[in-house]
């Protein structure tokens, strides 16, 4: 007989995972109690990038064979003690759930939520962003990363050219983010304004191989420099969060020097290698306080001379 459910310590709360043994990913035999228990051994690195942050959910209550949908709107029966914020939408607001500890990281694996997006921004101000991403995704249905590996040298030639420190994580899906601290002084149009600046000065230097073209029939085989994630209520893959595909890949932050690995790709770490993930922290060095993005504005100006 299945184990109707299981039941998971987190700090002084306790997590019920029913159905335990339900199956998300057929190829995998990865479970819903594996998936919490992936979890469990990540929080303490995951869950300094989610906190006070509002989440758009992933849910794949049938697994990956089954149907999916994207769960912004905090269920009613969650209880009490998870962490929410309310914050508006166009016509009304939206209550989104807040991250901030393992139990509710467990919580949210129990309900099959196997990918949570995360905002650029806190909830306690939601139109000024702490994050601005850069999202580089190969050109067509390819797999080949070569072309995402030059081009994340090539902006990190751009941002070291404006002063502004970055960090790297493969999103477990097809591409690389680069991911920039702010100060929040920016608004999210002055941040949006700026990544689309910066990503056109990046395609003026490589024409032959970036395009910040909106229309995929004018981009040829030219990489996108893909910066709409930094709108308003826009997300992006949480760091260690797991992606809905085959082999169970998870988004793991990397180092620059990874850069020069011809064998890297973005599905490099999985679940089940959860032990090598969590060797050595990548980011453990990547500054703590952001930047105000005035002073780099300034330099773009000046390198584009507009």
């Amino acid at each position: 007989m299945a184990q109707a459910s299981e039941t998971l310590r987190a700090g002084r709360r306790t997590v019920e995972i029913k159905r335990p043994g339900k199956v998300l990913f057929p190829d995998d035999g990865l479970t819903k109690s594996g998936l919490a228990h992936y979890y469990a051994r990540v929080a303490p690195r995951m869950l300094p990038h989610l906190r006070g942050r509002p989440l758009m959910l992933e849910i794949h209550p049938d697994g990956l064979n089954g149907g999916t949908f994207m769960q912004k709107e905090i269920p009613r029966h969650y209880p009490d003690w998870v962490h929410r914020a309310e914050l508006p939408k166009e016509g009304g607001t939206v209550t989104h759930v807040l991250c901030d500890d393992t139990a509710t990281l467990l919580l949210l694996a129990g309900q099959a939520c196997v990918t949570p997006h995360r905002f650029l921004s806190r909830a306690d101000r939601p139109h000024h962003p702490d994050r601005l991403v850069f999202d580089l995704d190969p050109a067509g249905a390819g797999e080949d990363f070569e072309p995402v590996r030059r081009a994340a040298l090539a902006l990190g030639e751009l941002l070291d050219d404006l002063r502004l420190p970055f960090s790297l994580m493969t999103t477990g899906s097809r591409g690389l983010h680069a991911v920039v601290p702010l100060d929040r002084s920016a608004t999210t149009d002055d941040v949006l304004a700026f990544a689309r600046d910066a990503a056109a000065a990046l395609a003026a230097r490589h024409p032959d191989t970036l395009t910040t073209a909106p229309r995929k029939a004018d981009r040829g085989d030219r990489l996108y420099l893909d910066v709409a994630r930094n709108g308003y209520a826009q997300t992006a893959v949480a760091p260690y969060a797991v992606r809905a595909l085959p082999g169970a890949p998870v988004a793991a932050p990397i180092g620059r020097d990874d850069l020069d690995d011809p064998a890297l790709t973005a599905r490099r770490h999985t679940v089940a290698g959860v032990d090598d993930l969590l060797a050595t922290d990548p980011w453990r060095d990547a500054p703590r306080r952001g930047r105000s993005l005035r002073p780099a504005r300034d330099r773009l100006r000046r390198l584009t001379g507009t």
